[in-house]
């Protein structure tokens, strides 16, 4: 079930990026009066779920229909029927495909997936594309990334005006943090606390992640014990984070109850119960959850006594882990003992938080972008699998709208890059024309659109390749 709600929640969420991404395009070509063929979400190959068309003063719209044919030879606009929709191509037809990923928007006279160079071969119509200025068509084309980029900053506005920001400052993380492995191979103890990163103080977690892992900052002062520590890193730090697959650089540590009792496990059979603090195994005083899992997984199949605390009674129980290393609870983080920051927004506040959060977060991915050219780096670049799996497998809309926002973040840069096919490759040719006063032609259009569809169909299956080997290997 949790598989199927990431499902859902990354269809709606691409599916409603695409729409807003297509409509960027489309609001900038109606407002220089140039013709939108079609507009549609999902792709339909023969045939469509839906499609619509207003004309004649009405709208017209068939479900599971094929999809309109090109004019015969000798056939005109002018000779078909009053009902026939080719004949009113000044109006956009509106639709639905049946292939759940993506969408297009088909501008008239212009050279790209939905239009070919030879079909372009008659004299330009003021309505087309091809026939508007460069600097009209620059918006045209950017119109796409603008859309993205501001629908994350109104998402991360109308978060924060209606939830605020909340979050843990890393010096109120009174336990410390547990780190990666890597991050332990390199100085870094469980129940550190990092404090500096290159002679700057940090307020969040995300600023060290930022810092180390994005920036590749290496020079870190942490708190461990009542003592600051100087833990120094290489270089080749991040690679080796991004190499290892690690989940999490660091989380904080927290004390915990028990949760739920799995029924005949042996937690139930030693009489523990909900709400229970357990405060030592064997004798090792222990209030941290995950120090108790790796103590008790290195007793598998054999006894330990466990100190628990009921109210204010102090108990002492026996179990035996199994060949896992667990007696059947789950843990409840008790969180209430940190001290959280909470920041409510106003609209007019919200407004400039939210711009500042959307700039900052395409800055630290294209900081992060130079990882994707490392040996590690390339082995890391995942498709719709690890985009689904960044989505919890619960719903919620906080979330939900959280990861939409950092997604549409994502789509407005890898849209920009300057490859044929995305709106980047398009602009770099109109950026050339506006330098050097020559108009590439629809022919060497139509030669860089069919490289760029190679290099993006093999970068899909190199990345969604890489989902499926994990997957399969669990590397």
């Amino acid at each position: 079930m949790g598989v199927f709600i990431q499902i859902v929640q990354l269809i709606l969420s691409l599916s409603l990026l695409v729409v807003i991404h297509e409509f960027g395009h489309y609001m900038f070509a109606r407002i220089f009066g140039v013709r939108v063929n079609k507009f549609y979400m999902f792709f339909n190959s023969k045939f469509s779920l839906l499609r619509a068309k207003k004309f004649n003063g009405k709208w017209h719209a068939k479900f599971f229909a094929k999809n309109l044919e090109e004019l015969k030879e000798g056939e005109t606009i002018e000779s078909l029927d009053d009902n026939d929709w080719r004949k009113y191509p000044e109006h956009t037809e509106w639709g639905i495909g049946w292939i759940p990923f993506g969408g297009y928007c088909a501008i008239d006279g212009m050279v790209d997936e939905t239009q070919k160079a030879e079909q372009l071969a008659a004299e330009p119509k003021p309505w087309e594309y091809r026939s508007q200025a460069a600097w009209k068509r620059m918006f045209i084309i950017t119109g796409g990334v603008l859309m993205n980029f501001v629908a994350a900053i109104v998402i991360y506005i109308m978060l924060l005006f209606v939830n605020g920001k909340e979050y843990l400052p890393v010096r109120n993380a009174i336990y410390g943090y547990d780190f990666c492995t890597t991050a332990k191979e390199y100085g870094f103890q469980n129940g550190d606390i990092i404090i500096n990163v290159n002679g700057e103080d940090v307020e969040t977690d995300k600023d060290v992640i930022n810092k180390i892992i994005i920036e590749g900052k290496c020079d870190i002062r942490v708190l461990r014990g009542g003592d600051t520590v100087r833990v120094l890193l290489p270089k080749s730090f991040s690679e080796k984070v991004v190499a290892a697959n690690e989940t999490a650089f660091m989380q904080f540590r927290f004390p915990f109850t028990v949760g739920d009792v799995v029924e005949g496990s042996e937690a139930e059979r030693a009489g523990m119960m909900v709400g229970d603090s357990i405060i030592a195994l064997n004798d090792t005083a222990v209030c941290v959850a995950s120090d108790f899992i790796e103590m008790l997984s290195t007793y598998k199949h054999e006894t330990v006594d466990l100190t628990i605390m009921r109210g204010s009674d102090t108990l002492n129980i026996s179990a035996t882990p199994d060949t896992t290393g667990k007696i059947g609870f789950t843990i409840n983080p008790s969180i209430s003992v940190f001290e959280v920051e909470h920041i409510d927004y106003n609209i007019i506040e919200a407004i400039p938080a939210g711009i500042k959060n959307g700039i900052e977060i395409l800055v630290n991915y294209i900081k992060q972008f130079r990882l994707v050219f490392t040996k590690a780096g390339a082995k890391s670049v995942g498709g719709f699998i690890a985009i689904g799996k960044i989505f919890p497998s619960f719903w919620d809309w906080s979330y939900f709208w959280n990861i939409t926002a950092f997604i549409s973040v994502i789509l407005a840069f890898m849209n920009i890059l300057p490859i044929p096919v995305l709106d980047g490759g398009y602009l770099l040719m109109i950026i050339f024309e506006m330098i050097t006063g020559k108009k590439p032609s629809d022919k060497f259009m139509n030669i860089a659109l069919n490289i760029g569809m190679v290099l993006l169909l093999a970068l899909l299956i190199y990345a969604n390749g890489n989902d499926i080997l994990k997957l399969i290997f669990k590397y």
